[in-house]
């Protein structure tokens, strides 16, 4: 049987063609770029280019990761949606500054997001629950995420009673629902590149203004 070091140790990367990219091209905003990226990443068969890592921090400054999707991208910032009494909703009300990270392997790319985090309207968050399927209305109505669960029938039962409701209430609300939005103060663009001559381009926000700056890689 092969062993986790031998498996590790054999793992290719960005074994294909990968896009070039001069940063000279680059726009003066982020956004532009970002949406380019997103779509050149679905486009090239990218699995669901629109998830991401969302990392946020505890009140002891203890900093935690999951992955979530994308619901958006405008001027504002970049949006993502969750109960606010889950965990990454309680740390978002104790510390709202987070980061995203975008990776799209079948490209040699990443993104990196930065900044401060506010909340939509509760107008917007209903909106956002209603946009989506009914297997996730029906997740949303389940609520009481993170929280300890006692047994799987538990939530067998608590799914198969929200999934009845969701077909039936398709326009049925959730209090905690709620829209996030992160007001980008960084961004970086990641370029791999064969010969590990990657291009990082990253845009910093100074005033209403944004800096371009290439980083060594």
């Amino acid at each position: 049987m092969t062993s986790f070091h031998e498996t590790l140790r054999s793992l290719r990367v960005w074994d294909t063609t990968l896009p070039a990219f001069d940063p000279d091209t680059a726009p003066a905003d982020p956004l532009p770029l970002f949406r380019q990226w997103f779509v050149a990443a679905a486009r090239a068969g990218q699995a669901e280019p629109h998830t991401m890592s969302l990392a946020t921090v505890d009140p002891d400054g203890l900093p935690d990761v999951r992955t979530l999707m994308l619901h958006d991208a405008d001027e504002r910032g970049w949006h993502f949606a969750s109960h606010a009494t889950s965990t990454k909703g309680r740390h978002l009300a104790a510390a709202p500054r987070a980061a995203l990270g975008f990776y799209w392997p079948v490209q040699g790319r990443q993104v990196r997001v930065r900044g401060q985090v506010s909340t939509g309207t509760p107008q917007e968050a209903d909106a956002d629950l209603h946009a989506r399927s009914t297997g996730a209305l029906a997740s949303a109505l389940v609520g009481r995420q993170s929280e300890v669960l006692r047994s799987r029938e538990e939530l067998a039962r608590a799914s198969e009673a929200a999934w009845a409701r969701a077909e039936a209430e398709p326009d049925a609300g959730s209090a905690t629902w709620t829209v996030y939005v992160l007001e980008p103060r960084e961004v970086e663009f990641f370029q791999g590149d064969e010969r590990r001559r990657h291009v990082r381009l990253r845009y910093r926000r100074d005033g209403d203004a944004w800096v371009r700056e290439l980083l060594w890689p």
